[in-house]
């Protein structure tokens, strides 16, 4: 991985993205405003044709591995559930079989969603790290093409988001994202400096998965068992070498959220937008309504990244019931 992001390589990135799809809006809903004190705005990744933001890198990352004539037998990866959406959607396209590895105890309805995209299914392993060991043992002996979670690729193409929010809302001041193994993160970070603004980024990491804001502190990987219950998009037990290279120069801070604070965040998101977030969708907001970093925003203008909607009827429904 290169990590060198320039900002006509990322236009060229988006350009392939939205060949599939529209860009995602971003707004200002009364109901939030001065929840942190400052105008907050809302990016809306649960509109993507995979409910949450991941969908961007799979366009990129399968559209250029063929580019490239490396047209392979097969398509495998790990996932708790957007990014596996994603490569499925992305190599359903081009015709490319997909085998996709989940934990045991995955979301039911993101597993039905990578099915109806075409993946096949594996279940196996207690988290995602044990799911993405055994897809890479799996890619191994049938010679398969392992698709990793984070690389250039998936980033450029998830920053397609990026690009679409500071395009449209370049006096940012701060914005706030969730980090579950990376890219999304990442992508933020490569596109500012592309365009060369100033925006504080502020990466969110979940209590119950805290291996990043760990690995940040220390300077070096901490892995660190996942507990969090409503989160899964952020449960990452093992931090990823390039990815935290790259957060580590590029965020301003670090805030760490509970899982109380995701399900208030997201029972809040939908009372006041009628949007559905998944716990790491709601991660964001969580974050920027927290103490101390209030008094951080005041009289700023601040985004939250609202990445993906993808969260079972039943988690949900309790969700909303017991806040």
């Amino acid at each position: 991985m290169s990590g060198g992001f320039t900002l006509a390589s990322l236009r060229d990135a988006a350009a392939q993205v939205h060949a599939q799809m529209p860009p995602t809006p971003q707004y200002d809903w009364p109901l939030l405003q001065g929840l942190a004190g400052a105008r907050l705005w809302v990016k809306h990744e649960n509109h993507t044709p995979a409910g949450a933001f991941k969908v961007r890198g799979g366009i990129v990352y399968v559209e250029r591995l063929l580019a490239r004539g490396q047209r392979p037998l097969g398509l495998v990866s790990a996932t708790r559930g957007n990014h596996g959406q994603s490569i499925a959607r992305a190599a359903r396209a081009h015709g490319v079989p997909v085998t996709i590895f989940v934990p045991h105890g995955n979301s039911r309805e993101k597993n039905a969603a990578m099915r109806a995209f075409g993946a096949e299914l594996v279940e196996t392993g207690h988290d995602f790290q044990a799911a993405r060991e055994a897809a890479q043992r799996f890619a191994a002996d049938r010679g398969w093409h392992m698709v990793p979670s984070f690389h250039d690729d998936l980033v450029a193409g998830v920053a397609s988001y990026a690009l679409e929010l500071f395009d449209a809302l370049p006096g940012l001041d701060v914005v706030f994202v969730p980090i579950g193994l990376g890219s999304g993160a990442c992508g933020l970070i490569a596109a500012r400096d592309a365009l060369g603004l100033k925006t504080e980024i502020v990466g969110v990491v979940s209590a119950g998965a805290p291996t990043y804001a760990l690995s940040l502190a220390a300077g070096r990987p901490v892995p660190h068992e996942v507990s969090t219950q409503i989160g899964d998009g952020m449960a990452c037990r093992v931090p990823e070498p390039a990815a935290l290279a790259m957060l580590g120069k590029g965020l301003a801070r670090v805030v760490t959220v509970s899982d109380d604070e995701l399900m208030h965040s997201m029972c809040t998101l939908y009372e006041a937008t009628h949007q559905v977030a998944e716990g790491a969708g709601a991660a964001a907001l969580a974050a920027a309504r927290k103490e101390p970093e209030r008094a951080r925003l005041s009289g700023r203008q601040v985004a939250v990244v609202l990445t993906g909607g993808n969260v079972d009827r039943e988690v949900y429904a309790r969700v909303l019931v017991e806040d």
